[in-house]
């Protein structure tokens, strides 16, 4: 049986755990060479292990532009190019409008819109043409959800640099996509609402205006993001998929 995915090179952001590690070991599995980048060593080395498939970790910042060239640099001397660009990497705080410092604003939009914007230019010049790119935004723009006004900012800000690169990009034929996850239990939002009970919490009341009546997995937003990497998706560029169970569309 083929894999969607063989012989692809993919770059996955914020690949050691939730969203992005669940999407980078199904990337490998689909027959991708997969590149994840995390901050943290030991993390990281346990989320190359159990990716397997001869996934390789780099450790780094996205909204440091030193760690993004080492990055890119490594990609180029193992693998030479890139098909596959998965901007996962951000961060969230539970805080409301009263509450945000100078500081907590700054690093949420350093981290989820600079370090977008700049893995994608550094990653540009290794990419052919038809390559493909998906960008992690969150349905939280939509629904301005308390306490969450920078990551929801932030993650629009990401919405549109998609539709204008992919337009800035449309002669080179690079796709680029957007996923938007509904509530997805990660170590993300447990440390964005200071804890598991308190992540918990949240979800089950979100969960009230899910019309699927749960939260997600990080392995359904995983197979979302394969989709929009691989030729399944070929005639989809531009475009924002909600994988939220009907939260924002019912």
């Amino acid at each position: 049986m083929s894999r969607r995915l063989e012989n692809k090179v993919a770059v996955v952001t914020g690949g050691t755990s939730g969203i992005g590690f669940a999407t980078g070991k199904l990337l490998a599995t689909e027959g991708a060479k997969v590149f994840v980048t995390g901050r943290r060593s030991p993390e990281l080395a346990a989320a190359v292990e159990q990716i397997g498939h001869g996934a390789v970790g780099i450790q780094g910042d996205v909204s440091n532009l030193e760690d993004l060239d080492r990055l890119f640099t490594a990609v180029k001397k193992q693998a030479e190019r890139l098909d596959i660009l998965f901007a996962n990497a951000g961060t969230a705080e539970h805080l409301t409008l009263e509450q945000v410092s100078e500081s907590q604003f700054d690093t949420g939009f350093c981290a989820n819109v600079k370090g977008v914007f700049f893995c994608m230019q550094k990653a540009l010049p290794l990419m052919p043409d038809g390559a493909a790119v998906v960008l992690n935004a969150s349905m939280w723009t939509i629904k301005g959800i308390p306490g969450f006004g920078v990551l929801s900012a932030s993650k629009a800000a990401v919405r549109s640099l998609a539709r204008t690169w992919a337009n800035e990009l449309r002669e080179r034929r690079i796709r680029v996509n957007v996923v938007s996850p509904g509530p997805v239990h990660t170590p993300s939002i447990e440390r964005a609402t200071g804890g598991r009970e308190n992540a918990e919490r949240l979800l089950a009341d979100l969960s009230k205006h899910i019309p699927l009546g749960r939260p997600g997995t990080p392995e359904e937003i995983a197979k979302a993001v394969v989709f929009l990497a691989s030729d399944d998706a070929s005639y989809v560029n531009g475009a924002e998929l909600f994988v939220d169970g009907g939260m924002v569309q019912i």
